[in-house]
């Protein structure tokens, strides 16, 4: 076995296909909702289905993952995702460079927060990892800052956290630049969005729009584990794939980490969890590879193999 290399599955499926098992990143817009943007998405796709990832309050803009048809299955791995923000925090007094990275120390590793009463999850305090905060620019009582953080983790309220360092702090503006590996480079405008549907519908090019549909496996940013054709219907009906219906591997599979699972076509068959890592996985001759947490592919489109 080896490493793998898997085909783009963009342009290896019909349109129709790639629009019910895609994600568009959509850079939201300041004033609707995360679920009127998504909801505005499936009309304009006609897809069955969409839903978002991570939500944005109606004043916030950027990075939002949607989902389309069978992808909304996935979200959560996608909701799951570390978040980069950059946020304009207006504090109660006028503040230097060497007093703003004083106080963002404090707040940098491990926290407690209790969600805001706006928030639909449960008020209670939870703990939420920070990787980094760091000032972008200082004008007097104005602070442009980015912070890293472990998804769930609630920007207003560490705002709020700030306040009694620095005489008062109000967020300002919020703004989402990152979901994982995804960058506010990838994403998209409604009106982009819906310009290339336009020309795919009205124009026959499809061009724009497979630039702005991520498939599946490739949104979610997983190392892959490519199975052998006679082992997927077995793994699309519940069992675990076993080492000989591994073809190829991602060199950077660790042991108890999601993977991708995803046939020689380049086509996503589910995710799940590796039993072995790649370093274990070259020598094996048999046992579990992944223990499947989640099918996407349907049952029947590969010939059973047992």
């Amino acid at each position: 076995m080896a490493s793998a290399v898997v085909p783009p599955t963009r342009y290896a499926c019909n349109l129709a296909q790639l629009l019910d098992s895609s994600f568009v990143i959509i850079d939201k817009p300041c004033g609707p909702s995360s679920h009127e943007v998504a909801s505005w998405v499936r009309k304009m796709a006609g897809v069955s289905k969409a839903g978002h990832s991570g939500t944005l309050d109606p004043q916030v803009s950027g990075v939002l993952p949607i989902a389309l048809g069978k992808a909304t299955k996935l979200l959560s791995y996608m909701t799951a995702k570390d978040k980069k923000y950059v946020c304009l925090m207006r504090t109660g007094m006028p503040v230097t460079e060497q007093q703003v990275r004083s106080v963002f120390s404090l707040f940098v590793g491990q926290i407690v927060q209790t969600p805001p009463k706006e928030s639909a999850v449960a008020k209670k305090a939870r703990k939420r990892k920070v990787y980094y905060i760091k000032p972008l620019q200082i004008r007097s009582s104005d602070v442009l800052f980015e912070v890293h953080c472990q998804a769930g983790t609630y920007i207003r309220v560490l705002v709020a956290d700030f306040a009694p360092y620095f005489g008062g702090a109000k967020m300002i503006e919020l703004r989402r630049i990152s979901v994982g590996s995804i960058r506010e480079e990838d994403a998209h405008t409604l009106q982009e969005l819906s310009d290339a549907l336009w020309l795919a519908k009205e124009k026959h090019d499809e061009s724009a729009l497979r630039k702005i549909l991520i498939p599946a496996d490739e949104a979610l940013g997983l190392p892959k584990i490519v199975i052998k054709d006679a082992a997927i219907e077995a793994v699309c009906r519940g069992a675990p794939l076993f080492v000989p219906g591994v073809a190829m591997y991602d060199k950077n599979i660790l042991s108890g980490s999601l993977v991708a699972m995803v046939s020689q076509k380049g086509e996503l068959v589910g995710v799940g969890v590796a039993q072995l890592s790649a370093t274990e996985l070259k020598d094996a001759t048999g046992g579990v590879a992944v223990a499947s947490k989640r099918i996407f592919m349907q049952k029947g489109l590969y010939q059973k193999g047992w």
